[in-house]
């Protein structure tokens, strides 16, 4: 009876395991039903600081320079333009991030692996009671030769990877929180809806006012900590997702 309650506990674990999979994918499957002949909705526009798992951004900062004020000056300390800096500066403020990977890799692995052992146990002379070993072990047994054990194993592994990604996009990045030490806290969305498709563009990241050029753009690879993502939803994406079951079974299938 001892021996069941692991297999029973891991069968419970299970069972639970697939019936919460089934209800959030009930619930999904819900969602697409309803929305069967609609096109994907947008999101709506938000303050971004305001969402749930929004988290501020807290990194180190170094001391906070002296600002040198010029009395009667009309130009400004890092201002491009003589009149006035069209550059974003502050919360709320509105740049063109230019988006331009041109990304290739080429990898290939192969792995090679042998292994023979050979195990051999005996017992010829044991304070002289090698001649009983017959009383408790078959009578074919000899006290020269109790054990023997061969081993065997062969794998063999080849991999190779070949990807190449080029995207050229621009998007509008909002000013979201600007840090002790000036540098600026972006994030942009944008989203756009073809023949029941919906494509998504997101960013977020940390850029340096001086990066920013006099016609207020900024290019991808001077943003830190940069979160880029471009996917989309809809007839096609979904198309090209495997079955939740399927996906279950990948993960839960230990061979």
């Amino acid at each position: 009876m001892s021996a069941a309650r692991p297999f029973l506990r891991t069968a419970t674990t299970l069972t639970t395991l697939i019936l919460g999979a089934s209800m959030l994918t009930a619930c999904g499957t819900a969602d697409r039903l309803a929305n069967v002949g609609k096109e994907p909705a947008f999101s709506s526009i938000e303050d971004p600081s305001r969402r749930p798992n929004y988290q501020p951004v807290r990194l180190p900062m170094p001391e906070a320079p002296v600002v040198e004020k010029r009395a009667n000056s009309l130009w400004r300390a890092g201002s491009r333009a003589f009149f006035k800096d069209q550059r974003a500066a502050r919360v709320g403020d509105i740049l063109t991030v230019n988006i331009q990977i041109n990304d290739k890799a080429q990898l290939q692995n192969q792995t090679t692996r042998t292994r023979t052992g050979k195990e051999s146990l005996g017992v010829p002379n044991l304070f002289g009671l090698e001649a009983s070993t017959n009383t408790i072990l078959p009578d074919t047994a000899t006290a020269a030769s109790l054990l023997s054990t061969n081993s065997a194993s062969n794998s063999v592994g080849n991999g190779q990877i070949q990807r190449q990604e080029q995207i050229n996009l621009q998007v509008a990045a909002l000013i979201v929180q600007i840090l002790p030490n000036g540098n600026m806290v972006v994030q942009g969305k944008q989203e756009v809806r073809v023949n029941y498709e919906m494509r998504e563009l997101t960013l977020n990241g940390i850029i340096r006012p001086e990066d920013i050029t006099s016609a207020n753009t900024i290019s991808y690879e001077k943003i830190a900590e940069a979160r880029i993502s471009y996917g989309g939803k809809g007839q096609v994406s979904d198309l090209q997702q495997p079955r939740w079951g399927q996906q279950v079974i990948d993960i839960i299938n230990p061979f």
